[in-house]
């Protein structure tokens, strides 16, 4: 969710990323206490009204990263028909659906950096006790780095297997997939000592 990024830049890019994230802590706890069906309705179509107002780029681009919920919505809609809770099932489904398009529109329109910032602010109090909050910082951007990197070789390895292979991909390729892993921390690792290691970026 975090590594999300916008196509386009939008009017929200600008807003204070403490601002955003805070209002996201604050909106998502609210869904929680809305039990109005209705009222979920109405907010998950404002909430794409929002995905909408910067352009069409926007709006596919924001459906697409909410393609994941799909699993999970297809596994709480049959337990809720099994139990004989529909209306249940529906408000949170739209909760579910409310949330996550929250935290990814507050994603795709704050710069890394920005929500670095706010990490490095938050964690003050930490720096003080003598703790290296640097290193969170720096594990952050590793790993927003990492995962599109990680996805990209993991497609890469399935289209292999499959030009090779009658079957379909299996846990065959959990091995191989975590030979890649290691070998790209093994490389982020040698880069970062090679900069002095984490002890310089605290040190700097």
């Amino acid at each position: 969710m975090i590594s999300l990024t916008s196509p386009v830049k939008t009017r929200a890019h600008d807003w204070p990323a403490g601002l955003k994230l805070a209002g996201l802590c604050a909106s998502t706890l609210g869904l929680f206490y809305i039990t109005s069906p209705y009222a979920h309705l109405a907010i998950l179509l404002t909430i794409l009204a929002a995905y909408a107002a910067p352009g069409r780029a926007f709006l596919r681009s924001g459906l697409r990263a909410l393609k994941v919920l799909w699993p999970f919505i297809v596994i709480v809609g049959i337990w809720q028909v099994v139990i004989g809770e529909i209306a249940d099932g529906l408000m949170i489904v739209m909760r579910m659906i409310s949330a996550v398009a929250l935290a990814n529109l507050v994603s795709m329109t704050t710069r890394l950096s920005d929500m670095i910032a706010v990490v490095s602010w938050l964690s003050t109090p930490l720096r003080k006790l003598g703790m290296p909050t640097q290193v969170l910082e720096i594990a952050i951007a590793l790993v927003i780095r990492m995962v599109p990197v990680l996805m990209g070789k993991g497609t890469r390895l399935t289209e292999s297997w499959r030009a090779r292979a009658t079957r379909r991909p299996s846990w065959r390729l959990v091995l191989p997939f975590t030979l890649l892993a290691l070998d790209d921390a093994d490389h982020v690792g040698d880069a970062l000592r090679a900069r002095g290691g984490l002890t310089s970026e605290r040190e700097n």
